[in-house]
């Protein structure tokens, strides 16, 4: 399914991207060389195949939430570029 240089424009414009006049011609063969790829997968029988997010069961690892010991007050304040009293001194954000 060629691309024509318009149509990679429009795909261009449509993910907010700049492209140049003299790339069009380079992604317009790549992106029409993806679409083939896609096209072999159409030829595949996937009649009786449930629609799946995932292609193997997902699990979550995670560890137990146990105390441990944290960084010290004075280790965090040497990597400070400012502090004030007892407090990490930072820059406004907002006005």
């Amino acid at each position: 399914m060629p691309l024509t240089d318009d149509e990679v424009r429009h795909i261009a414009r449509l993910a907010r991207l700049g492209i140049e006049d003299d790339e069009v011609a380079r992604l317009r063969d790549q992106l029409s060389t993806i679409l083939e790829h896609f096209d072999v997968l159409s030829t595949f029988d996937t009649e009786g195949v449930p629609p799946t997010a995932q292609s193997f069961d997902l699990a979550n690892v995670e560890r137990d939430d146990e105390p441990r010991p944290s960084v010290s007050r004075d280790d965090v304040f040497l990597n400070a570029p400012r502090s004030e009293g007892p407090y990490l001194r930072v820059r406004a954000v907002l006005e």
